[in-house]
């Protein structure tokens, strides 16, 4: 279960307005928060009413990558057609807005994969986007810690992954005295510094992709929760794709982004549930508000390479707060942010997925350990100590959470790499072959947002010819 925590951030975003900041040379790049305000409150005007049934594309999903490729796509061929379904009654309710808030860098993955090629173009996207849109950020950088001559070699290790990825900037930090003029209260041998990372709310981000696809003509269907898909009797547009109330709208082809739904929508259209999603609840602690301005950066653990979990962190928020952790425990439902949320078909369907129990059996300690730190956050709070000696457990309270949709396979190995998906029938010609599932978009997903949308707008181009024809 250990396995989980790498791909844990920063979880829940609160709205509030923020100052200018200046630390170290680096500016901290914001702007007011009422036009976060003014975002939030254009998602009010999307429609909950469908007054076309007819599209070109569909896709299904309001969270960042679904809004992301929606966009992509119109942008490149205004005259399709197209509706995002969101079973929300706004965008970025679940993943989408309640992740780390931070705008990777592309140190951790290894050199020429996909995601360190798409982090690094998506750390670059997103702040032009972000400058453009006059949507609020802050780089306030990350330093990753090392506090034993162990931790010191792999960050070396680390040092050349990040230069072979093109990281920006990127430099060792010796010594306290050298890391404390980055974070005046952390302590360590050697740190790697990365003034480039920041911080955001990628609920805003969605919803002004959201924005942008609208004005091009797209439009966006709230609460529309997706129950199936079916042949239609048009023949132009032969998909029928239902909701739980009684919807219905037709297209000629489908693009699923479902999240933590991601496995249940592609079973609805004839491939198979594994990978299966299993949602892993990500628990942080609140530095208290008067000790929050101790914290001015995002500062990490070294990993540790026996182990696929990144470790507890320390994360700012837009607002000013900084939150501590995560831990990560099973949740008892997709979107089961506190031990009391509970679904049982859900609970079961997780329980007995053998990938689940091997995953479980092989971390049975380390998974116990995550539920104690649950019920114990003191045992949180030693591991910070690490970093932050002079933060106690009278400094912190509980703070937000958040689930991560963790797709695993049969063996119960995490599934670290994009996952697309079609059920094409013995004739190629059955209704998957006209939906196109993502079934895994690894973190980290919004930091790559722009950059994985041009990469689905061209996995959706090479699987669609009328779409790689459309002007």
């Amino acid at each position: 279960m250990s396995q989980i925590f790498r791909f844990l951030g920063g979880l829940v975003i609160v709205n509030s307005k923020s100052k200018h900041v200046f630390c170290d040379g680096i500016k901290q790049i914001e702007r007011s928060y009422s036009l976060a305000t003014v975002s939030l409150q254009r998602n009010k005007n999307y429609s909950t009413q469908i007054s076309k049934r007819e599209y070109d594309v569909v896709v299904v999903g309001g969270g960042i990558v679904g809004a992301a490729s929606a966009r992509e796509l119109k942008l490149r061929h205004p005259q399709l057609k197209m509706a995002i379904l969101e079973k929300e009654g706004e965008m970025a309710k679940h993943q989408s807005g309640h992740n780390s808030g931070v705008i990777h860098a592309g140190i951790y993955y290894k050199p020429g994969s996909l995601k360190a090629k798409l982090c690094v173009e998506g750390l670059q996207l997103m702040y032009k986007y972000c400058d453009e849109k006059n949507i609020p950020y802050k780089k306030v950088g990350k330093l990753i810690v090392a506090t034993n001559e162990v931790e010191v070699k792999r960050l070396a290790d680390l040092h050349q992954r990040a230069i072979q990825n093109k990281v920006p900037d990127i430099k060792i930090l010796n010594g306290v005295k050298e890391i404390q003029q980055v974070e005046p209260h952390c302590v360590g041998l050697q740190a790697l510094w990365s003034p480039h990372t920041g911080i955001i709310d990628y609920r805003l981000v969605t919803k002004q992709y959201g924005e942008d696809f609208k004005e091009k003509g797209g439009e966006i269907h709230l609460n529309f929760q997706v129950s199936g898909f079916e042949n239609s009797t048009d023949n132009n547009y032969p998909v029928l794709i239902k909701s739980a109330d009684g919807k219905r709208v037709k297209s000629k082809y489908v693009l699923t982004c479902g999240g933590l739904h991601s496995d249940k929508l592609a079973e609805l259209s004839g491939c198979p549930r594994n990978p299966r999603i299993v949602p892993f609840r990500g628990e942080y602690l609140l530095l208290k508000p008067e000790k929050a301005a101790m914290i001015k950066g995002n500062i990490y653990p070294v990993p540790d390479p026996r182990f696929p979990f990144l470790g507890v962190h320390f994360t700012p928020r837009m607002d000013g707060s900084v939150w501590l952790g995560p831990n990560a425990v099973l949740a008892f439902k997709r979107e089961g942010y506190t031990w009391t949320d509970v679904n049982f078909s859900e609970l079961l369907d997780a329980l007995f997925y053998p990938g689940f129990l091997k995953l479980a059996f092989k971390y049975v300690f380390a998974g116990a350990e995550e539920t104690v730190k649950s019920l114990f956050p003191s045992l949180q709070v030693r591991q910070l100590q690490r970093f932050v000696p002079s933060i106690t457990s009278a400094d912190v309270v509980s703070g937000p959470a958040g689930v991560r949709a963790q797709a695993l396979d049969a063996e119960g190995n995490l599934i670290e790499d994009f996952v697309f998906d079609m059920y094409k029938g013995s004739d190629n010609d059955s209704i998957g072959s006209r939906v196109l599932h993502c079934r895994n978009a690894p973190s980290p997903g919004a930091t790559s947002s722009l950059a994985i949308a041009k990469m689905m707008v061209e996995k959706l181009e090479s699987e669609f010819q009328y779409i790689k024809e459309s002007p």
